[in-house]
């Protein structure tokens, strides 16, 4: 898998996640919770619609994100696409009418890494509910002001990695980025790797 498809397929699927389900789900009923979903992810309340893969699957349709826009897409699902309106600064970086074009292998890749980080989340807090954010696209929890998550990738990590994000900086050699610190899931593999990597920043926190 090169990077250019993975990166091109995540922006795909990020802009799908906040134009087509946040959106119009926020402007219905007031919220841009997305959740883990199998095989991809979800809205959490109406109207409902899911990504299967690189497919949108609502309103008895079952689209493919391949040479299509997110206005195309809400049409044929009986939405309005558009991002949520003046609650967060940065985002997908789509219009409505940009052309998106997602590889259905990049897709699982993607979406393998929102259910690993889901899995690993609801083990850490299980009192907690995973909720993917359609601003940064990826699935955290915050328990005593540290975000827990895991990112499909972006600006920092082009490849899915977990994170830990304190909400101030620290100091020694697990934390290694800007925010706190982040590994890879190929560094760490599946569910139980992140858990731990989870662990041990909350450990380190005290």
């Amino acid at each position: 898998m090169d990077i250019e498809t993975l990166v091109r397929t995540r922006r795909a699927l990020h802009a799908v996640a906040e134009l087509v389900l946040a959106g119009p789900q926020y402007r219905t009923s007031g919220t841009i919770r997305l959740r883990a979903a199998l095989g991809g992810f979800a809205t959490t309340a109406e109207p409902h619609a899911q990504v299967v893969g690189a497919e949108l699957v609502a309103a008895g349709e079952r689209l493919y994100l391949e040479w299509t826009t997110c206005a195309a897409l809400a049409a044929a699902i009986g939405v309005t696409a558009g991002a949520p309106a003046g609650l967060y600064q940065d985002g997908s970086g789509f219009t409505p009418y940009d052309a998106i074009e997602a590889d259905p292998q990049a897709a699982q890749l993607i979406v393998q890494a929102f259910a690993v980080g889901d899995a690993a989340l609801r083990r850490l807090a299980p009192e907690a509910e995973p909720v993917i954010w359609p601003e940064h696209f990826d699935v955290s929890v915050t328990i005593a002001e540290v975000n827990y998550g895991v990112s499909p990738g972006d600006g920092f990590q082009a490849e899915p990695y977990a994170y830990v994000g304190p909400p101030a900086p620290q100091q020694g050699p697990f934390w290694n980025a800007p925010f706190g610190a982040a590994a890879t899931l190929r560094e760490l593999g599946g569910a139980e790797g992140v858990l731990d990597f989870f662990e041990r920043g909350r450990q380190l926190l005290g």
